[in-house]
Order: C-alpha cells, then structure tokens, then sequence
C-alpha cells in the first residue's frame, strides 16, 4: 500500500490559497466572458502548475482512505461555526500581495452575494461556511490535500479535469483496474458510494452532514468538483438523484466564484444576523 505524504516534505507551491481560487475565476470565466478564455495550460503561473503536479500525483486510492481514516473520525476539536471561522481566519498569508481581505471577509462575501439575491436562508448558511473545511491548513495538509479541483479516485481519471496529464505520475494510473471508466464502482452507483480526491470540500461535509438540507451538502461536498457540475464529466458514476444536486451546486457556483470584491464587508455589523443564522441550523460546538 503506497503512503500518504507528510505534509512537512512538501513546499507550498502557492503564494497563498487565494492564488488557486484566482486561477478557477480565469479557467471558468463568466458566460459573458468566455470569448476571452485563455489557454491556462500554457500561461498559468508557475505555482499553479505546481499545486496540481503536487495534487494528481498523490490523491491516490489509497491516500484518500487513509484520510478518512485519520480526519473523519472528527476528534481533533470542538469549536463552533464562528470559532471556525476566526481560526480560520488564522491562514491568511501576509505575503499575498493581492488581497488585505480576511478570510472571514471571503465568506461574508460570498454570503451576502447569496443573501442579496433572496435566496433561502440555509442557502445564505451555505455561502458563510462553504470553505471551513481549509482549517485542514491548520492541522498540518498540504495546500494539495486542502484545495483544488476535486475527481473521484478508484476508477479512470477524466481529461476534463485540470492538468489531466499529471495523472500519468500518480501510481493508481498504472493499475489497470483503477483506470476503467467506472473502476471499484458499480455503474450509477451514487456519487455517495464514491470515494473523492481529498480536501476542504469532503471534509466539511461530514462535519456538518447532521444539520444541514440535501442540497445545501451537495453545494459544500461538490463546489470543487468542476469535472462534473462544470464540464459533464463522471457521469457514469451517477445516478438520478446527483443530476439533481448538481443543478444545486450549479446555482451556487458563481456566488463561490465571482463574488469577491475590493470593499470590505462590515464584520461586526453583519455578525449578529449570521450569528442568529448559525445557532437556527447548528449546536454550539461541534466536532471537527
């Protein structure tokens, strides 16, 4: 069985997490804005190309279990939504030379973009907590154990993926029966029966899978799973009920993309409605 990588012999290959989310705002522009696609293959900055050499090369089969195993048993610590959110708040890189923003900053962003839009409250909820799952940073991973693109591991890597040619380092690539189109799966099996590259997005999902509606899990278990709600790939894997939530995660995807902008939100004035949204869908702690 191959080995996790330690996060420690790792370098970070991004100057900071909001260098990758840059990057998804110039792979997936707005409609309006796909005339002016890049080749982002051929100009991409160099840290980029390194994240996802870092990523595809080690979100194994086997890796992907292991942590399971070491994170989803949600014994590291008991904090609550907002407590996650100023830990959290702990990540931001003051090298980073393209945002003063905090990261609670980010996520009221992308709330109030939702809110704004009179969406349903637990929608709103969503758009506030859909990125905690990066407290993973804090807790020892690698930013290619925390961020980017997402894909399922144990069956044939899709070229719609970003970087599709950095599989050919992974070594479940070699494994002829990892790399046929539905591999240790059953055909419309379920995305729930598949086991997904590891990051921010799994791990959220299972923090909060006791307390929140269907789609709103679709929204934070499957907003980096671009291959699929961006590009239709993986439909193999599928049965009807992820169609559904995919036109979820569809609706909620540009609030996660495009909702950044240069004026700071008020934190102190917005945090007593957040305040009252998190205590009507969570306890006080919960177990991360």
């Amino acid at each position: 069985m191959s080995q996790p990588m330690p996060a420690e012999r790792e370098s970070a290959p991004l100057a900071s997490l909001d260098e990758w989310e840059d990057f998804l705002q110039e792979r997936y522009p707005k409609p309006r804005e796909k005339s002016s696609f890049r080749d982002y293959g051929a100009n991409v900055r160099p840290g980029v190309r390194e994240f996802y050499r870092l990523n595809h090369r080690h979100q194994t089969l086997d890796f992907v279990r292991s942590k399971e195993r070491e994170f989803l048993s949600l014994d590291r610590r008991k904090m609550g939504i907002w407590e996650a959110m100023e830990y959290l708040n702990t990540l931001v890189d003051d090298s980073d030379p393209d945002t003063t923003l905090t990261q609670i900053e980010h996520l009221l962003q992308s709330a109030e973009a939702i809110r704004a839009d009179g969406h349903p409250r637990w929608f709103i909820l969503v758009g506030l907590i859909h990125d905690l799952g990066k407290i993973l940073c804090l807790f020892g991973e690698p930013q290619w154990a925390v961020v980017g693109d997402t894909f399922p591991v144990g069956c044939q890597y899709s070229d719609r993926v970003v970087f599709p040619e950095f599989f050919r380092e992974n070594p479940d690539f070699q494994v002829e029966s990892l790399q046929t189109e539905t591999g240790i799966y059953e055909p419309n099996c379920g995305l729930d029966q598949v086991h997904m590259s590891w990051g921010h997005d799994e791990y959220l999902y299972h923090v909060v899978k006791d307390y929140l509606p269907g789609e709103a899990l679709a929204m934070i278990r499957y907003h980096s799973f671009y291959a699929a709600h961006r590009e239709g790939a993986y439909t193999q894997l599928m049965n009807d009920d992820d169609h559904r939530r995919m036109e979820w995660v569809r609706a909620f995807n540009p609030y996660d993309l495009y909702s950044k902008g240069h004026a700071a939100p008020d934190v102190q004035t917005l945090r007593p409605f957040y305040e009252e949204l998190i205590a009507e869908y969570f306890p006080e702690k919960l177990a991360w």
